[in-house]
Parts: C-alpha cells; structure tokens; sequence
C-alpha cells in the first residue's frame, strides 16, 4: 500500500491462518497556493475513458501534462500504453534497506507524520527499482489517529485501539477529517509531485470495512466477530459507523488528490471475510461514496482487497477504474468476472519472489500472458512485498515487464 508494515503485518499473519493524532516534530509546511480542498460531494461516477480533471489545480500533474500520459495513467483508462507499468504494494517499506536506515528509532505512526520521511520513503523504491509509480507511504489509520481516535500500531500486533467503537454513542467520537488534521501529509504529496515528474503518486486510504473492523475489533481479527455481529444485529449503528469513516477516507483521497496524486487505492484488507449478499448490502454503498469522493477529479481510482475473489465484480461496481486481483484468481479469471469495462491490477503471488531466478521469471512470464489482450493492465503483486524480499529481485522483476512488454 504503502500498506504500513505493522498493518499489512497483520493482514498477512491473518491471512495465514485464513498500509495519529497530533504530528510530533513534523513538518508543517502549508500547501502550494492554490491547492485548496474543496468538500467532499456526492459526484457522480465517471468512466475511465471520459475523464474531468476541471477541479484540479493548474499545476497538477494531470493537469499541465507531466503524468497525463504516464503508463500507468494510460492503463488505468484502458488506453494504449508503451510498457505494461508495473509498480508494487509495499513496495516502500522494510524490503529495502534504505528504508530500515531511516525509520530507525522512529515509531511508524510518527514517521507517516514527518513530511521528510513521507518524502523520502516513498521516493526510495522509484530510485531504485525504476517503478512506474510511487505509493504514498503511510498508514491506512492515518486519517483515523488524525481525527482523534485513540490508536497505536504495535509493534508485532498492528493497529491497536484503546477504545473500540461499538455503539452509537461510540460513532459520534469520529469527526469529519480537515485538511489541518494531515497537513504534514498534504505538504508531503506536494512536494513528491514535484520531485517525481512523469512518475505518477498514487494516493491511498483504507476502505470503510477494513477501518470498521479495526476500530469494532479493537485490532487485527481472524474472525471478524465482533464486526460481523455490531453488522447483523445492530444496521443502522452500522450503517452508521461505515458512513462517517466514508466520509474520513474520501476527504483523505480527495485531499491526496489535490495536493498532488495522480491516482488513488483504496484498500480493503479484511473485506474478503464477507460473502457478495453482505458485502452488496452493508458494504458496497459506503465504498461508493469513498471513491465517489474523487470522482469529479478524473483521477483513476483502484480498489484492492485480500481474498477478494468473489467479490471483484462487486468491487467494480464500487465505482473502481481498476479492479486490483490477489494471487488466488488467474487474472484471465479475473476478467470474466468483472467484463471489459475496467482494468486490472495484480497478481504475482509475493511468495514467488522467494524462488530461483529462473522460477521468478516464469511466474512473471505467466501473469503476462494471463493479461493478454485484457484492456487495461498494471503489474503488481497479488498482496504485498514481503519484509524479507530481495530488493534485487524485484528490480529484476521490473525490468522483466518493461523487457516483454515494451510496444
């Protein structure tokens, strides 16, 4: 994601058995004149080949031309591209070494806050893999510690809330998220934009299920029990926690957007816990209007979660550009299931990049030829980069698709 290492973490320890409030010593630098950050609306869903960047500021990169035909913008939009772009979920993170030096000592909660580290962490992979995007680095409860809501990420556990939501008085602690409340993040967005050129910034949140979870579990679940439970006994609490935290991540994409990013992802992690029935009704209303919070800007929006199979064509209709597919569904499989009307993303299995150079490049060889003919692809992983990963590797790994791709 840059799926923050303690959550994606915890994702994954899951998935075996199955990425603040005030900053500290950040940076505070305002954002560039003219970046302002209108509210969020209720806009209307639009294709990604009919795009509207009219609310974006002059100096935006899809605006004065430096990322608009960038390929994973192209590929987005189902549009002819140079290369397949390829670009990897966590791919700033405990991977590289670069990344271990600067965060040493620096909690991950205050290191998402510090405007250098933002910068400097996100820029790492670009420098050295050569990825055709950066993913923001931070955290998906960012936007949640932001607001005020009591949390840590611990380290070997994940996210951990001190007081867990679950009534309605609880939903009332959750405020609507301000540009203030993420300046130091906003500056950052800025300033990578800058310093990325024709290299797009993917923005991204944490989709409305995924927080729910965290803050109705109080930390990383296997079984979403107490979740499932506040959802099928009590809806309208429900409905009502999942609407506010909609709000939160479409303020914090849209906010990403204007300051800078060219496209966005929205993650949901733990979603792949519900059957379609569940997720249509308690679920996908609020996704909507998380990516619909962007929707007017005409960036493309990518919607990725965790075992997630059967529920792509679902996700689609969440209002995704890009429907972002894990290791578990061939991607020609994929496809069936969501129709030509979007792209893909995906879905090297991340375990893959652990085999023998001969055997990595097979498992690349075929997800190539699984995108085959599909209107839009983007590379990536099925899941995120492990900790434990080569950094040479998955530069091996780029320069692969560029080799086999390139048009």
């Amino acid at each position: 994601m840059v799926a923050a290492d303690a959550h994606a973490a915890s994702v994954g320890r899951a998935a075996a058995a199955a990425a603040q409030g005030a900053p500290t010593d950040a940076d505070s630098t305002p954002l560039a004149a003219g970046a302002t950050i209108p509210s969020v609306t209720d806009a209307v869903l639009q294709p990604a080949s009919a795009p509207s960047p009219a609310g974006l500021p002059a100096d935006h990169p899809l605006v004065d031309g430096r990322t608009s035909s960038a390929p994973l913008v192209l590929a987005a939009r189902r549009q002819p591209v140079p290369v397949t772009p390829v670009w990897f979920m966590r791919q700033a993170g405990r991977s590289l070494p670069e990344y271990r030096e600067v965060r040493a000592g620096i909690p991950m909660l205050e290191s998402c806050f510090r405007t250098d580290l933002v910068v400097e962490i996100t820029l790492q992979p670009v420098r050295r893999h050569g990825v055709d995007a950066a993913i923001f680095f931070s955290d998906i409860v960012v936007p949640l510690k932001a607001v005020g809501v009591d949390l840590d990420i611990v380290p070997g556990v994940g996210p951990v809330v001190a007081e867990p939501f679950r009534t309605a008085a609880d939903v009332d602690r959750l405020r609507d998220l301000e540009p203030d409340d993420v300046a130091p993040v906003l500056a950052a967005a800025t300033a990578l934009a800058g310093e990325l050129g024709g290299t797009p910034l993917i923005g991204f949140a944490g989709a409305p299920f995924t927080l729910a979870s965290y803050l109705v579990e109080g930390g990383p679940s296997r079984d979403h029990a107490r979740t499932k439970a506040l959802m099928y006994s009590e809806p309208e609490v429900w409905h009502a926690l999942l609407g506010r935290l909609s709000r939160i991540a479409g303020q914090f994409l849209r906010q990403q957007v204007l300051a800078g990013a060219s496209a966005v992802q929205l993650f949901d992690s733990w979603v792949g816990a519900l059957p379609s029935r569940d997720y249509r009704e308690y679920v996908l209303p609020h996704s909507t209007a998380a990516l619909g919070a962007v929707a007017d800007l005409g960036v493309p929006r990518i919607h990725f979660g965790v075992g997630t199979g059967e529920l792509l064509a679902d996700m689609r209709d969440a209002g995704a550009d890009v429907v972002g597919v894990d290791f578990r569904v061939p991607l020609a499989e994929a496809a069936r299931r969501v129709g030509d009307g979007v792209a893909l993303q995906g879905n090297l299995d991340p375990a893959a990049l652990f085999s023998s150079p001969e055997a990595v490049s097979a498992r690349v060889g075929r997800v190539l030829e699984d995108a085959a003919g599909l209107p839009g692809h983007i590379f990536n992983l099925g899941h995120g980069v492990l900790p434990d990963t080569d950094p040479d590797v998955i530069t091996r790994v780029v320069e692969q698709v560029h080799s086999a791709t390139r048009r």
